[in-house]
């Protein structure tokens, strides 16, 4: 059940109209769960193999190297360990359609070997997004509606928030410069959607981390595999030493899964993804063996609110000792 749900400040600034829980905002990154879950669902009704090649779904797939074109393998993708950095610049200053994008990878050069390195990559779920419209004939964005969106009743959701009807309750994005709030404009970011591009209200959002909380069912339904969803929230690659440290002794190990990022938090597992894209900040959250879920969605950019937010939420929900998020 959803314990709380509602909205704070503006989604409009210069309007002042309020946020509300069902202010639908850009999650950002926090799209890549869903994009790793429906190969999930494509692999458990047998139409994918996690450990089989990219190339065996994308036959005219070319990458830097042998390496990549020959050994490179769909989970590889869900869990950012291709070896490629992020060549971010190559789509966020040069945007372009999803097949193109697709097209410049073989120019992509590696930084580390295949599975050497964890290193953050969007392409990797481009990829997993056009491996999805090559099974199914059908669009990323529709197969996103057609299993996840309408089974949970998420009403608004959508991947263009700038073509939103006028009606609808969205966010602006913004930023500050020199204690300024400033209106910052929707990036479109079409051809990486299946990286970036959802939009949704935490309401509906709360759906999706239910669904999650509860053994991938909602309402009664199966939405999401218990076979992928043991793979998706459990360790596929380090993404670092993740040693505590002395500012927060109590958060450690650092591992990525497929499409989520694992911690231990005080002693509980946590299941996290942030996200972030023009004038918008997201974090997704939840902790399993606590089935407790948290999402927290914010029209600033870069902002560091969803995480202070969120800790102090489930700091609550745990019964931890206050610690002071926001100061931090």
């Amino acid at each position: 059940k959803v314990l709380f749900a509602g909205g704070f400040g503006f989604s409009d600034y210069e309007a002042k109209k309020p946020a509300t829980a069902n202010t639908i905002f850009q999650i950002g990154s926090c799209t890549k769960a869903f994009t790793s879950a429906l190969l999930g669902v494509l692999a458990n009704e047998g139409k994918l193999d996690f450990d089989e090649k990219v190339t065996a779904y994308l036959p005219d797939l070319r990458l830097f190297n042998d390496e990549l074109n020959t050994r490179l393998t769909v989970r590889d993708l869900t869990c950012h360990r291709s070896g490629l950095p992020r060549h971010d610049l190559s789509w966020y200053l040069n945007p372009t359609t999803r097949d193109s994008f697709v097209h410049r990878m073989r120019y992509f050069e590696p930084s580390a070997g295949l599975r050497e390195q964890w290193q953050y990559n969007n392409f990797g779920f481009l990829l997993q997004g056009a491996i999805a419209e090559k099974l199914t004939g059908k669009s990323w964005e529709d197969n996103i509606r057609q299993r996840f969106f309408q089974p949970l009743g998420m009403k608004t959701a959508m991947f263009d928030i700038w073509n939103a009807p006028a009606t609808a309750d969205v966010a602006k994005g913004y930023f500050e410069k020199d204690g300024a709030v400033k209106f910052m404009d929707y990036y479109r970011i079409e051809g990486m959607g299946p990286a970036g591009s959802i939009t949704a209200s935490a309401s509906e959002m709360a759906n999706w981390l239910i669904t999650w909380i509860n053994g991938g069912k909602f309402n009664g339904q199966e939405i999401l595999p218990g076979t992928y969803m043991s793979q998706a929230v459990s360790a596929q690659m380090a993404m670092g030493g993740g040693m505590p440290g002395a500012e927060n002794p109590n958060i450690f190990f650092s591992n990525y899964g497929m499409g989520w990022m694992l911690a231990s938090y005080y002693g509980h597992y946590r299941v996290e993804h942030g996200g972030n894209i023009n004038g918008f900040s997201a974090s997704v959250c939840f902790f399993p063996a606590d089935s407790i879920g948290v999402v927290v969605l914010v029209n600033q950019n870069g902002s560091q609110a969803p995480s202070a937010i969120r800790n102090l939420i489930v700091d609550r929900l745990l019964g931890l000792k206050y610690h002071d998020w926001n100061a931090d």
